[in-house]
């Protein structure tokens, strides 16, 4: 069964990330060793660690923010924690900063071990959650540690995703570029200045965090050198609704008054009452979302972006990153991508030693300026089986185009076929808000009433699908609701990660590895992980979902006159999957997906138009690669292939930085 967690409250377990013993050698460090300070080498395309953690300048500020979200009649500070190399400070060399701004460093915990940041009796922090600190600070970077506002020891509201979320963490940015202020304390007059830095950024962090990233990328702030956004979102509307369908039975009020600090709680209820009326639960598309949507400021975006998600991922779902991705193509981005098999899960916990190289490699180039030729590499990664990768030199690769697809009555109700020719008829289904993806799956080829199931014949070639799909379809409901589902589904045997059990594809083991120095108060040592994987007849590739009453516009939806035909075009999840011969591939149409969108008030019949509906397949060949697949070619004119949106090859530029590290 597919299951779907708010992520403030996900604590994932972890996964397995098998490490050469090179690597190992290279990298992990005893727990209790400190690097001793020595020069730096005059060449290199690697960052070494020459500084000593132990020793690591710890302090904290409070920066401006300019806004008084609260309306206590003050502006509000964020509290910056700073863990840095003491050396690089004492011979004058400035450092770049590696920043992960969020709202659970006190409520609720980073990673896979849910840590918390905690402090000495001075106020400064002795563990910052993660392993970023203890294997950057002694290659000669800063890590700072933002508390959004209204969260831990920062002033303000939490305001999910708006002006407060964004503007906590630029202004950091901004101080660190000397643009902005900063206090020694909360309420002082003693000011910080940043005088070691040399002001090149870069954000890093899972879902809200990497949300933020996104959100500061898109205010084409100076000084943010590059984000690495983890399972992040890029407009808030699409969390909770897709096109009018709800995704979960509350809105934003509910993830601030999570993350809310007891202060911010006791100060904030005006934000939290305008989260509550300007997020209505009709789905209508208010100026609150406009404003918490980065997509459409993704022409700002100055950064270069590494993205990671889950193909699996039904928390921050893959709607979140193709939109983005597109735009960010548009705009000439320069940009890099993993793509797993996983759930809502850090690549930490799913490929521990490549993730730790490559994220070091990625920052050496983009903050350091160091010609690695990560840049010249594939653009992506892609988890094809568990623990097994393939790399696309662009991505979605090129060659890749929109295929149409077009559903067919078949010899049974609800079983249909699926190709490139011409479809008439109808085919009718029933809501039934006790089914889900997996049950309509496991049933494809059995007439039911709840779904409508069209597949292909089993192909002869593999055919991969990368890209976002869309399905449109034109219903006619029996009542004045509807919900709608599509999905794209593989059928055949086929080993996955387990993405629907608790550690969404990753097991967490007992034994630890090292990423770092250690302090007795803040442990490089980690839990480590193994896929956690399952044995399945057929795999769910993308899904969508909208309410018909959406139809005519994606702002506002309308009740429905029974007995009217709709069309409306579903936006499928973007994912990079490969059918293999032998197998088929499935387009289901039917109502509620149960546990991924909430029911409508009833449960229509809908009747579904076979003639004016169809799925727009992004496959890497095109229509023609389809009708190869499916021995058709000879009887199909293919569409004409048009490249889709970020089918656009690396940029080899160099952007080396004036200073000298």
């Amino acid at each position: 069964m597919s299951t779907r967690t708010r992520f403030t409250i996900w604590r994932p377990l972890a996964t397995a990330a098998a490490a050469t013993a090179a690597l190992l050698a290279t990298l992990l460090a005893p727990a209790t060793a400190q690097a001793q300070p020595q020069a730096a080498p005059a060449k290199t395309r690697e960052s070494q660690p020459v500084y000593s953690y132990g020793n690591a300048v710890r302090e904290a500020v409070w920066v401006d923010t300019r806004l008084d979200g609260d309306g206590d009649g003050r502006t509000d500070r964020v509290a910056v924690d700073v863990v840095r190399p003491r050396e690089a400070a004492q011979q004058g060399r400035k450092v770049p900063v590696i920043m992960d701004a969020s709202p659970y460093y006190s409520c609720c915990g980073r990673g896979n071990e849910s840590q918390l940041k905690t402090y000495d009796a001075q106020g400064d922090v002795v563990q910052m959650p993660l392993f970023y600190d203890n294997y950057f600070v002694p290659r000669g970077y800063a890590f700072v540690g933002v508390d959004l506002a209204g969260t831990n020891r920062s002033d303000g509201c939490v305001d999910v995703g708006g002006r407060s979320d964004i503007q906590s963490a630029k202004a950091v940015v901004d101080w660190l570029n000397g643009r902005a202020t900063a206090y020694t304390s909360r309420t002082g007059t003693a000011k910080a200045k940043a005088t070691w830095t040399n002001g090149r950024t870069g954000m890093i962090g899972k879902s809200w965090d990497g949300t933020i990233a996104n959100g500061v990328a898109a205010t084409g702030v100076e000084g943010l050198r590059t984000i690495v956004p983890i399972s992040a979102i890029s407009t808030w509307y699409d969390y909770y609704f897709s096109k009018g369908a709800p995704l979960y039975d509350s809105g934003p009020d509910w993830l601030s008054d999570y993350v809310d600090s007891p202060d911010a709680r006791a100060r904030c209820a005006a934000v939290q009452q305008k989260l509550v009326d300007q997020a209505p639960r009709t789905g209508d598309r208010t100026p609150l979302w406009t404003e918490r949507d980065y997509v459409k400021d993704a022409k700002k975006v100055k950064a270069s972006v590494f993205a990671v998600h889950g193909m699996q991922d039904l928390n921050v779902r893959l709607q979140h990153l193709g939109p983005w991705w597109d735009a960010l193509a548009k705009n000439g981005v320069e940009r890099k991508i993993w793509l797993s098999q996983t759930g809502h899960v850090d690549p930490f916990d799913f490929r521990r030693a490549e993730w730790v190289n490559t994220l070091h490699r990625w920052f050496d180039h983009e903050l350091l300026g160091y010609d690695n030729g990560i840049d010249r590499e594939p653009m992506a990664d892609i988890e094809r089986h568990p623990d097994q990768w393939v790399t696309s030199k662009s991505w979605p690769p090129r060659g890749t185009s929109a295929a149409t697809l077009r559903p067919a009555k078949g010899s049974q109700p609800g079983v249909g076929t699926l190709g490139l020719g011409k479809a008439k008829g109808t085919e009718t289904f029933t809501d039934d808000p006790a089914l889900s993806e997996t049950d309509w799956a496991a049933q494809i080829d059995t007439s039911t009433p709840g779904k409508a199931g069209f597949t292909t014949g089993t192909l002869s070639k593999d055919l991969r699908l990368s890209g976002a799909s869309k399905v449109t379809v034109t219903a006619t409901p029996t009542t004045s609701t509807a919900h709608l589902s599509a999905v794209l589904v593989d059928l055949g045997p086929d080993t996955i990660r387990d993405y629907a059990a608790g550690g969404e594809g990753i097991t967490t083991l007992t034994d630890r590895t090292c990423w770092g120095f250690s302090t007795t108060g803040d442990s490089a040592c980690f839990k480590e992980t193994r896929a956690q994987t399952a044995a399945v007849d057929y795999t769910v590739v993308s899904r969508g979902w909208a309410d018909l009453g959406n139809y005519a516009s994606d702002r506002k939806g309308v009740p429905l006159t029974p007995g009217r035909a709709y069309t409306i075009t579903l936006d499928l999840g973007t994912t990079d999957h490969v059918v293999p011969a032998g197998h088929r591939l499935a387009l289901i149409v039917a109502g509620t997906d149960k546990d991924l969108i909430d029911p409508p008030s009833t449960k229509p019949t809908l009747t579904v138009d076979l003639s004016r509906t169809s799925a727009r397949v992004p496959l890497v060949g095109g229509a023609s690669a389809f009708a190869h697949a499916t021995k058709g070619a000879e009887t199909v004119v293919p569409d004409k292939a048009t490249p889709l949106d970020g089918v656009r090859a690396p940029r080899t530029t160099q952007r080396v930085p004036r200073e000298a590290r």
